[in-house]
């Protein structure tokens, strides 16, 4: 999926300009271009209050459209959907089928040595949960921070501020999911 075309069709769409965008999201419209034009990636984070500021939901930016008479039940590797596709050096987020017509949102995460979900909190309605199936992550969630290693999860009401990073050298894998769908 190229996020900058996407992005600026759909504020084309709303009738913002980058200037309003940015100021909505508290970003500069110079990084609005850079977004753009795919010169740079803009963290979950950042991402998400860009969206929020249109407004659209992340399941809606990033939704594959399941035109089929019969719900779509299984999906090979790469009919994921690239919700933060993967770049050297930040976080890889890649979604199991289209979360806007369900009310479950799975995850597959990938964070690479040092990465992290931004500086911004994160912040959406519903519960969010997750188990690392490989390497550790910090996960901080309204004030409180654990690093979890392989086999351990987590699960919390995710209005709560909450962001993760990976502080090892290892690469690490989470797989979550969210109710409502909110990426």
């Amino acid at each position: 999926m190229d996020i900058g075309q996407k992005l600026r069709t759909i504020r084309k769409q709303r009738g913002l300009s980058q200037r309003e965008l940015a100021t909505r999201a508290g970003l500069t419209n110079g990084t609005i271009s850079l977004i753009e034009k795919n010169r740079t990636s803009p963290s979950v984070a950042s991402l998400k209050s860009l969206l929020d500021a249109i407004p659209i939901s992340m399941a809606e930016f990033f939704s594959t459209l399941e035109q089929s008479d019969t719900p779509k039940v299984f999906y090979t590797a790469d009919e994921f959907t690239e919700v933060s596709p993967s770049r050297p050096g930040q976080v890889s987020l890649r979604q199991l089928g289209d979360a806007e017509h369900h009310s479950l949102q799975v995850l597959h995460e990938t964070y690479p040595a040092g990465a992290d979900t931004g500086p911004e909190w994160l912040s959406h309605d519903g519960e969010e949960a997750g188990v690392v199936v490989r390497g550790s992550i910090e996960v901080t969630v309204d004030g409180n921070i654990s690093v979890l290693n392989t086999g351990d999860g987590y699960l919390f009401d995710s209005t709560l501020p909450h962001r993760f990073r990976n502080t090892s050298d290892e690469i690490c894998e989470v797989i979550s999911a969210c109710t409502p769908p909110s990426f």
